[in-house]
């Protein structure tokens, strides 16, 4: 029996699960039984990317796990290379085919890429998407304040969503206070923290052995009660299960507080900072 996952009213009066499955580097026919035992398990938000090279494989293990497709909602994203407003529309509408879906429950702009400087266009793009039904909601990924903004006072809509480097090493308090501040909702990418998992940390540990689960539920269960929503990714199917089994203990204020205090200036996984890096 799948889990109960709490949910949370986006700006737009569309809701996401609280936890979503990651699907950075899963593709072919691995993938597709990756993805595929995420959803039997019971995640109902799936992440996904054009640049992830895996959207092919996204469609295939929804129709592989027999659950309806009204049950899942389905995360991709536009590359830097399709930032033009033309070439975001097509960007969408070819992740759709590759999907075989006839809508995509989210789409954000992967990056802003400030140097190319047409995010805004993008952002014009996935406004008319969604007035055409081609997309349920839309938002951004890796945006700043400064992003946000250019894109609110360009077309008069706000963001559902912000997508962002999130994890214990590297909190981002700021981001969820301005996401917090303009309706955003906020969604954790490496949300353990991939290579720099923080689970020999004494305060995850404490934690761990105070509720009897792993290291990486106290993690998964510390976005949870920040209200950011977090997109882990494995292959175990019992590790999947693992994961989404967050909802049945809670930490207590100084847990959180003792989990949040282990970021640090440097705590990027890589040099990710939005106005320098880009991708496309």
């Amino acid at each position: 029996m799948s889990p109960e996952i709490a949910r949370h009213t986006l700006n737009d009066g569309n809701t996401l699960p609280a936890i979503g499955f990651g699907t950075s580097q899963v593709t072919g026919d691995e993938g597709i039984e990756v993805m595929r035992s995420a959803l039997e398990v019971g995640y109902r938000l799936i992440d996904s990317a054009v640049n992830y090279g895996n959207e092919e494989e996204v469609g295939e293990a929804l129709r592989r796990s027999g659950v309806p497709r009204e049950d899942v909602q389905i995360t991709t994203k536009i590359p830097g290379r399709h930032h033009e407003r033309a070439l975001a529309t097509k960007s969408v509408e070819d992740s759709l085919d590759r999907m075989g879906l006839d809508y995509v429950d989210l789409v954000l702009i992967h990056w802003p890429n400030p140097s190319v400087g047409k995010y805004v266009e993008a952002w014009e793009a996935l406004v008319d998407l969604q007035g055409r039904g081609l997309v349920r909601s839309i938002g951004v990924s890796n945006f700043t304040r400064k992003h946000l903004e250019d894109v609110i006072e360009a077309t008069g809509v706000t963001p559902a969503v912000n997508q962002i480097e999130l994890h214990p090493y590297f909190p981002q308090q700021e981001m969820r206070i301005v996401g917090a501040s303009l309706g955003i909702q906020t969604e954790s990418w490496s949300p353990i923290g991939k290579r720099n998992a923080p689970f020999g940390e004494p305060a995850v540990v404490e934690a761990a052995q105070a509720h009897d689960v792993t290291p990486a539920q106290v993690v998964l269960r510390w976005h949870v009660q920040l209200g950011a929503i977090p997109l882990p990714k494995s292959s175990s199917p019992e590790r999947q299960r693992e994961n989404l089994d967050v909802f049945g203990f809670e930490l207590n204020d100084a847990e959180m507080a003792a989990i949040t205090g282990l970021g640090r200036p440097d705590g990027r996984l890589f040099d990710g900072d939005p106005d320098t890096h880009e991708e496309m």
